[in-house]
């Protein structure tokens, strides 16, 4: 049994969510979406708001002195992340608009030169946006798709995976943590393995930084992405982190404004990395807004993190597993704080409808994920998906919603 944390410590951080605190339908609200987007401290929304305020202008290029400030706060994020994740130098962090726009960039550089012997290797887990981009780069360059297993626990088939790693794979991709099974993947050997023939690694690391500690550096992978509005950030940014050797190597993903080091009619040179893959202006208030969600998970501290999110996955599994009809998908030994599950009988969108007028917000649907539902011969499933401001009354409500859904469905 997981130690629980005393609950006023829970509920001081809590009501430092504006939105926590409204009710849906009379009801106080429980917000269990977190895989899809976390919502928003004060500390974030001030400091946004405080930048808009008083310090807003470009960056890079001007030489009066609030652009000289608005650049030295971005950068400062830059270097935050770096920390962050221990990556080895600042230039190794590339701000993007999210996950999504980081493995597009990676595919298209990493596969620019990519024949019909090359292999992509990715797990039969991932989510659409660690499929599509491969797909496209696989028509564009002949190069070969390849899937591993996943194994009836929700976990990946690791000597699967493994066997096809061989000398042809050009790049192995995978993600971090499941966004539907929970699954915290073996990554490490995956890594490992990759690199003895030589590939690229990108980990999808959409579904874990804001859970617990990331180090790039000690996982040994060539590229780590993530998306600043999961880890309390806001949207319309997020982080790829690449090794800076490979980065210098690569051809850049998008060409305009600030990536550049000389233009004519007749060549351009780039920019050394990472502005090199920053073409146009940057998403300047958002980084600023991620600086202070890391800030902010920093003051919270991944102890208390991993322990509450601990807590409500044991609790949540025990209670859920106790449900008439009630079928978790994803049972995986190392998981977060993620359950998917369907009820009997029930369409997934039925139970979201009727949990929304209970006040519990879930997640219905494939979860942008259509052939992993495929591989569990569900059409959708029904996901509860939890951050340390949760608590287990906040299970409990999902429980009696849950009991409800099955009373008028049924």
């Amino acid at each position: 049994m997981v130690m629980s944390i005393n609950n006023e410590t829970i509920r001081q951080y809590r009501d430092q969510f504006p939105v926590l605190s409204q009710s849906v339908n009379g009801k106080p609200l429980v917000y269990l979406d977190n895989a899809a987007t976390s919502q928003k401290p004060t500390y974030v929304i001030d400091r946004i708001t405080d930048f808009l305020n008083n310090h807003y202008a470009t960056v890079h290029r001007g030489i009066y002195q609030l652009s000289q400030k608005s650049t030295e706060k971005c950068d400062r994020v830059r270097t935050d992340i770096k920390t962050f994740i221990n990556a080895k130098r600042d230039e190794e962090i590339v701000f993007v608009r999210g996950t999504t726009e980081a493995i597009n960039l990676v595919a298209h550089s990493t596969l620019h030169d990519a024949t019909e012997t090359d292999e992509v290797l990715v797990s039969g887990m991932e989510h659409h946006a660690n499929i599509v981009p491969w797909q496209q780069q696989s028509k564009r360059t002949g190069c070969r798709l390849v899937v591993s297993k996943i194994l009836d626990n929700g976990d990946i088939d690791l000597d699967d995976f493994l066997a096809k790693i061989n000398a042809n794979t050009k790049v192995v991709s995978v993600c971090h943590v499941s966004n539907i099974l929970g699954t915290i993947n073996p990554i490490e050997a995956i890594i490992k393995a990759a690199k003895e023939v030589g590939a690229y690694v990108l980990i999808d690391g959409a579904q874990a930084p804001a859970h617990f500690e990331v180090d790039v550096q000690a996982l040994g992978c060539d590229f780590y992405c993530f998306s600043g509005h999961k880890m309390y950030g806001p949207t319309g940014i997020g982080v790829l982190y690449g090794r800076y050797d490979v980065l210098d190597q690569l051809p850049p993903y998008q060409t305009g404004g600030d990536m550049i080091e000389t233009v004519t009619w007749d060549k351009t040179t780039y920019a050394k990395p990472p502005l090199k893959f920053e073409a146009g202006t940057p998403s300047i208030t958002e980084i600023i807004g991620l600086g202070a969600a890391l800030e902010f998970i920093k003051q919270v501290g991944f102890d208390l993190i991993k322990k509450q999110e601990a807590l409500l996955l044991e609790y949540s599994t025990q209670q859920l597993s106790q449900l008439k009809s009630c079928r978790l998908i994803g049972t995986a030994t190392h998981k977060k704080a993620i359950n998917s599950f369907v009820l009997e009988d029930i369409h997934p969108h039925d139970v979201g409808t009727i949990l929304d007028e209970e006040g519990v917000a879930v997640r219905v649907g494939h979860h942008c994920s259509q052939p992993l539902m495929k591989r569990f011969d569900v059409p959708a499933t029904i996901r509860a998906s939890y951050n340390f401001t949760n608590t287990t009354d906040d299970v409990d409500r999902l429980i009696q919603a849950l009991n409800k859904a099955i009373e008028v469905m049924t």
